[in-house]
């Protein structure tokens, strides 16, 4: 989230003046934002947390570069903090609007609800449910889901983590109890809750890490929490206890890294295990085991949002964006990464981009013992959500194509969920 001035310019020139009046996920076309047509109007945005929460703080950080870069004044934006997945949000939905939002956005799933709630209700608001997946099939044209390609910088994120199981390997620093009975090495990974999102960036990190190291096995283990510091620490610390040499994350806390890092300062199981968290970097609560971090470039979609906001458009009823559009990332690397790791961070960087790079690849992994020949999912034709959509095409899964938040939901062999 942290760049340069310069450099977010060019960037914002460059992709969020898109045409805003497109259905199709992504519609790159250029123009420049008219004057604001109402001195009254305001943007509304409920978040989930505040600046204390990982990934409530990225989304702020996104709505502030965006504003700053497209010269929207602070009282033009309106907030509220902390706001649970339940009527609350409906409730401060109602407020914004009667306080002169015409835009309304939320950051969390649960919120998808209560936003469609308030949408019926003020057909000349537009809301947008961030990671939410309901709107194509809500058939309402001011409701409007968004979210990130995160599932690429995820697999990236793999590869960091496989990296240093290589060199861990090559040097002897692997232990007995880091191996199973198969010889494969241990990753665990800290999910919030047994969700697509969290199903499919778990498989995306996990398929990074073996295009790098392919004896690998992960273990994950839910907090049903997307915020808890001490039940993220408790799993962080439960995983390495069961001899995993990588924690990742869909959490958006530090505890499962600062956990970490204290195991390594005491010694607790003869071994370090090193972290690859969400959202943010690591580094200032896990110097010496933080490799680094997927996250989201949140910059992006709120700079797009604002500008069809400035231009009374359209927006489209699916926003996504990846490494083509400078959506997602992964944080600085640690100093505990592998030699020659950002070569290979930026290899596959590069792939992603021109195609020849598909994360969800299906020859890379199997599923109850076969490789897949057809992988359905629900998506935004069946309004009841039955699996009704072949997504197996052309030899991959095609993630975030039909709709913005991921439906990638299948367990693929290698992967064990504890809980």
């Amino acid at each position: 989230m942290k760049k340069l001035l310069a450099v977010l310019l060019a960037m914002l020139m460059v992709f969020s003046l898109v045409g805003c009046s497109s259905n199709k996920e992504e519609a790159p076309a250029e123009e420049t934002p008219a004057e604001e047509t109402s001195s009254d109007a305001k943007i509304g945005i409920i978040l989930v947390g505040d600046e204390n929460e990982g990934y409530t703080y990225a989304h702020m950080e996104g709505i502030k570069d965006a504003a700053k870069g497209l010269g929207i004044s602070d009282d033009k934006i309106l907030w509220k903090y902390v706001v649970p997945e339940t009527q609350a949000c409906y409730d401060a939905a109602v407020d914004l609007v009667e306080n002169g939002a015409t835009l309304v956005i939320s950051n969390s799933y649960g919120h998808q609800s209560f936003m469609q709630q308030a949408a019926t209700e003020f057909p000349d608001v537009t809301f947008v449910a961030d990671t939410g997946d309901t709107a194509a099939v809500s058939g309402l044209p001011n409701f409007k889901n968004a979210f990130t390609k995160v599932y690429e910088s995820r697999y990236v994120s793999g590869i960091v983590a496989g990296m240093k199981i290589k060199e861990l390997e090559a040097n002897g620093a692997l232990v007995p109890e880091n191996f199973d009975a198969d010889g494969n090495v241990k990753v665990g990974y800290v999910g919030a809750f047994p969700y697509a999102e969290v199903v499919s960036g778990y498989t995306a990190f996990f398929l990074g890490l073996r295009s790098v190291y392919p004896n690998a096995v992960m273990f994950v283990e839910y907090t049903n929490s997307w915020f808890d510091i001490t039940a993220e620490a408790t799993v962080g610390d439960d995983l390495m206890s069961q001899g995993c040499v990588i924690v990742g994350q869909h959490a958006d806390s530090t505890g499962a890294p600062s956990q970490l890092q204290k195991n390594m300062e005491d010694n607790k199981y003869g071994f370090t295990a090193y972290s690859v968290g969400y959202n943010v970097s690591m580094l200032d609560v896990a110097p010496d085991v933080a490799l680094t971090s997927a996250s989201n470039v949140w910059e992006k979609f709120y700079t797009y949002a604002f500008n069809c906001w400035l231009n009374g458009e359209d927006m489209m009823t699916d926003w996504t964006g990846g490494y083509n559009e400078g959506a997602v990332a992964i944080t600085d690397l640690g100093s505990s990464v592998a030699e020659g790791t950002k070569e290979a961070v930026d290899a596959a960087i590069a792939a992603i981009k021109d195609g020849s790079l598909h994360v969800f690849d299906a020859s890379t992994f199997t599923v109850g013992g076969a490789a897949p020949t057809s992988m359905m999912a629900d998506v935004e034709s069946d309004p009841n959500y039955t699996p009704d959509t072949e997504c197996l095409i052309d030899g991959y899964f095609h993630e975030s194509e039909f709709r913005s938040a991921p439906y990638f939901a299948e367990r693929i062999d290698g992967i064990t969920e504890l809980n």
